[in-house]
């Protein structure tokens, strides 16, 4: 227990970096809003989130270089879920392997994905790199040239409370603007060229894709 304690916290502490700062000011709120829009709808038009994260980093000079890169949690296990499997297509008892990673570009760590995967529809080869490398998951698999098909996608959190649209833009606040730790989830299944689903995803972008300086800043 204490070993998988240590690994959890060494996992948790792995690539982190301060929180975003941001003021608590209206246009804060709607530029906040814009930009979290914006990575959502550049994440469901590629099917690379790894790729689209790098791009997104470049873009915003969170690191440099910009590139993403997978921290993985080796000692993380996590039962798929049953619609999950569904989607998949396998037998309740077929078995199935698990990846926990978080996606850091430099310091700050972009995105926490669960990823469970059929070892069966893909080569040996990429079986043994996700076995023995922490190279994130879709550079191993891009010979496959899959597809992503998105289950759904959602804000864990807005920056505009509901009913802003009637009631008005909250005034501005004498500290800095509270982003939480997670702010969108996606849930996805990557298909092959022969439209064959062999892995199923839950990934979790953090507040930390908001790690530059808000646009009003920008001199």
């Amino acid at each position: 227990m204490r070993r998988l304690a240590l690994a959890l916290a060494a996992f948790a502490g792995t690539a982190t970096a301060a929180a975003p700062t941001w003021p608590d000011t209206p246009l804060a709120r709607v530029e906040a809003l814009a930009l979290l829009q914006t990575l959502n709808a550049d994440l469901l038009s590629h099917p690379s989130a790894t790729l689209t994260l790098e791009r997104w980093c470049q873009a915003h000079h969170l690191a440099d270089p910009p590139t993403v890169h997978a921290r993985r949690d080796r000692a993380a296990t996590k039962a798929l879920p049953d619609d999950l499997r569904d989607a998949l297509g396998i037998a309740r008892d077929a078995p199935v392997r698990y990846r926990r990673v978080q996606l850091a570009c430099g310091d700050h760590a972009v995105s926490e994905a669960d990823n469970w995967y059929v070892a069966e529809r893909l080569t040996g080869a990429m079986n043994r790199q996700l076995d023995a490398s922490d190279t994130p998951f879709g550079k191993v698999v891009a010979p496959l040239r899959f597809s992503r098909h998105t289950l759904s996608a959602r804000l864990l959190w807005s920056p505009l409370p509901a009913g802003w649209e009637t009631r008005g833009l909250p005034p501005a606040a004498p500290y800095p603007l509270a982003l939480p730790h997670q702010v969108l989830q996606h849930r996805a299944l990557l298909v092959d060229a022969q439209g064959r689903p062999f892995s199923a995803l839950v990934e979790t972008y953090t507040a930390q894709v908001l790690a530059f300086p808000p646009p009003a800043s920008v001199p």
